[in-house]
């Protein structure tokens, strides 16, 4: 999360006694409604006596509860012409193949240039019904992290979000990544089947944590190198930052990603290999393959997206400089 986060710290009476964690923020913090404030739990943002805790724990008398809020939710974003990559679109949806680079949502101290921006100029989204507990428009149903490219679904109205967003919770939407990791991957396929929760020490980051909200990442080997693999990496849960996290928990950290691969990037020895990776301004990670069930027509959609061309280059100079 950003520096610029506000934390909020409360201390629970014994009026709040049996009162749920998300019942009893909503009902202290204000201008959130219950809905954003539960999805701020789920993401490890708020603590009990310094512990991590689910949306529907539980409190007792004296406890001292902390939640570090993310976004504002007064800041609408505005439309912007910003040019998209529409790979299909109807009335009802869209899916776009977003590049490395694009926030998705505004945040805290990130206001414009985002894909959310960029599909309130493009589409004609839906507004919110009253008391929906939503502050901001229809549209964005999922997200990728700034860096990682690829495809994403865009939801025109309300009804089509909601059924989208089952899709998603019911993992019922199948979700392909290409990743570049550091190391040789020795297993041919692969399960990581462990938890993850906001980074007790570093609040920016993730981590494996046992007491954080189940995760489950498959990955197969597409291509080894001397000092890389390349993955076809499948999440079957969709946590914040899962794959990077996940895979650095293995060992094999994504290559460019400078936040969980504790320095490998700088430990490569070729000279060149090292300035191009740092040159990309990015991480080798790509939403390759996206399918689900329209909500509507019920047909299965199924898309692809290559690796774009940074990627490409980068592999071919690995792959011809013997690494």
């Amino acid at each position: 999360m950003s520096q610029n986060n506000e934390t909020l710290e409360f201390l629970t009476t014994p009026d709040d006694a049996g009162k749920r964690l998300d019942v009893f923020l909503s009902e202290k913090v204000e201008d959130r409604s219950r809905s954003s404030l539960k999805k701020l739990i789920d993401e490890g943002a708020a603590l009990v006596d310094g512990a991590q805790a689910k949306s529907s724990q539980k409190l007792k008398d004296g406890e001292r509860v902390t939640v570090e809020l993310s976004e504002s939710p007064d800041e609408r974003f505005e439309p912007e012409n910003i040019p998209l990559e529409i790979v299909y679109e109807d009335e009802y949806l869209a899916v776009i193949d977003k590049p490395a680079g694009m926030v998705v949502h505004p945040g805290a101290g990130i206001s414009s240039g985002t894909l959310a921006n960029a599909v309130a100029y493009h589409f004609d989204l839906e507004t919110p019904s009253p008391g929906s507990g939503r502050e901001k428009r229809v549209g964005i149903v999922h997200r990728l992290d700034k860096e990682t490219s690829g495809l994403i679904v865009i939801a025109k109205n309300e009804l089509t979000q909601d059924k989208l967003s089952e899709q998603f919770a019911s993992r019922k939407v199948s979700k392909a990544y290409i990743a570049l990791a550091h190391g040789f991957v020795r297993r041919l396929n692969g399960k990581i089947d462990d938890p993850i929760a906001r980074d007790r020490k570093n609040r920016v980051k993730m981590a494996v944590d046992k007491n954080g909200r189940n995760a489950l990442t498959l990955y197969t080997v597409r291509q080894r190198f001397e000092r890389f693999t390349l993955l076809d990496v499948d999440i079957k849960t969709g946590r914040t930052h899962q794959i990077r996290v996940h895979l650095a928990h293995i060992k094999h950290p994504i290559v460019g990603d400078t936040v969980y691969n504790e320095g490998r990037d700088n430990m490569i020895p070729d000279a060149v290999v090292k300035k191009r990776i740092r040159e990309t301004g990015r991480f080798f990670l790509h939403s390759a393959k996206l399918s689900f069930t329209h909500p509507v027509s019920k047909e299965t959609l199924s898309f692809e997206s290559p690796l774009p061309e940074e990627l490409v280059s980068l592999l071919a100079m690995i792959r011809e400089r013997g690494l």
